[in-house]
């Protein structure tokens, strides 16, 4: 089945340095300590040049201001401490030059005099990490947000930078990770992961080929944007799985439609045949409404075939109304569950939901089920039907199994606790 997944690559807009003081002011030609330890002085012939460079940075003069942080670096024989001014001033006129490289190369050297304040590395790493990230430069991007986060910085943006830099450098696999990770993080917190970070996730296991991760992101998407193509998506990708059993497709297409609906005309056609094999033509009755009334039924070339499914369902559908009675008799009669398990649906289906839940019911107390648990299902889809949910929750829990029914189960209860 095709898979419709509508993804927004979400771009990051930070703002840089606007806050963060990392040039001397009020005259000083020290770096930003207020109160600097004794002997960390910087000689005139240094600091000329220093307060120089900040003036014209004040003026929005960077390259010139570049240019006298040069000439204070050209001074021979200078102190650890001169140099770490040099190199901090040299990294705040670049960044707001918008040369970032230099930026980055300068406040990397400042930081291995070990003088940065926590606060001021994360401000640091938080304004490169956008910067490289708008250059576009993810590499560097992703090295400078990853040291933020590991510093603990607080600033949830920068996760999404890193993830989308990782997604934007075709690193889906690292990027997925720090989805996982994220998102586990968001749920101890009690916090909804974004919507834009689920679809990201989505999107990267979609492109890792892992189905069984895009289920994972495409239910978390659907517990919590309950959206229809969302919902339509998980279910699709569901059946994709190998392991789910064919006979299965009518049950999908019953929780697909309870979802919000299908999502093409093909879906519902199928639905409404494949419900009519399965001797519930009501059902079909309603799956090719529902298809009008969305309007994907009823336009175009289809309108040949869909009419002579109509016949079909209509005339099904009036020798079905005929037969209850007797199929009532039937399946009070029957040997095994098999029968009035399946005559019980239908006149669930038909709305008569008192009679139809006691025959499946009956069914299932008689046993000699091919598939008891694909019985249970059809319990709990009655009961919901019927409004008795409480019900439909008990009879969804207890089903078991390894060839999708069980998944379907699991999906019902999802969406049921959805309202």
């Amino acid at each position: 089945m095709s898979i419709n997944l509508r993804f927004i690559v979400y771009l990051v807009s930070l703002i840089g340095f606007g806050s963060l003081v990392l040039v001397p002011g009020a005259g000083s030609v020290l770096a930003a300590e207020e109160a600097p330890p004794p002997g960390d002085t910087v000689r005139l012939e240094v600091g000329k040049a220093l307060k120089e460079a900040q003036e014209l940075s004040a003026a929005k003069k960077y390259k010139e201001a570049l240019a006298k942080i040069d000439e204070a670096d050209a001074v021979t024989a200078k102190t650890p401490y001169e140099s770490y001014v040099i190199v901090r001033n040299r990294g705040a006129a670049a960044f707001a030059d918008g040369n970032v490289d230099l930026a980055a190369k300068s406040f990397t050297t400042a930081l291995t005099f070990d003088r940065l304040t926590p606060a001021e590395l994360l401000d640091i790493s938080r304004g490169l990490a956008a910067q490289f990230y708008n250059k576009p430069d993810y590499a560097n991007a992703i090295v400078w947000a990853a040291r933020y986060l590991e510093k603990g910085g607080p600033d949830p943006e920068i996760k999404v930078l890193l993830t989308q830099a990782h997604f934007l450098k075709n690193d889906c696999a690292s990027a997925a990770s720090l989805l996982r990770k994220f998102i586990r993080d968001d749920e101890a917190a009690g916090r909804v992961t974004a919507e834009s970070q689920l679809q990201l996730w989505a999107n990267c296991e979609l492109k890792l080929n892992r189905n069984a991760e895009l289920v994972m992101a495409l239910e978390k998407l659907a517990t919590h944007y309950p959206k229809k193509s969302y919902w339509t998506d998980l279910v699709r990708r569901v059946q994709v799985n190998p392991a789910f059993s064919e006979r299965l497709a009518l049950d999908a297409y019953r929780l697909q439609s309870y979802a919000g609906g299908l999502g093409s005309p093909e879906e519902y056609s199928d639905m409404a045949s494949l419900a009519m094999q399965a001797g519930f033509p009501a059902e079909a009755k309603k799956a090719l409404d529902k298809g009008k009334a969305e309007k994907l039924l009823g336009a175009g070339a289809t309108d040949a075939k869909l009419k002579k499914l109509e016949d079909q369902v209509n005339k099904g559908l009036a020798e079905d109304i005929k037969s209850l009675a007797q199929d009532e008799q039937r399946a009070t009669a029957a040997k095994t569950g098999i029968t009035p398990v399946n005559i019980g649906f239908n006149f669930v289906l038909h709305g008569q939901f008192e009679k139809g839940i006691a025959l499946i019911e009956r069914g299932i107390a008689k046993g000699d089920l091919k598939y008891p648990e694909d019985a249970k299902l059809k319990l709990a889809v009655a009961y919901l039907y019927a409004g008795q949910k409480d019900k439909a929750v008990q009879a969804l829990k207890s089903i078991t199994g390894t060839d999708g029914v069980e998944v379907l189960a699991k999906l019902w209860l999802l969406r049921m606790n959805q309202g």
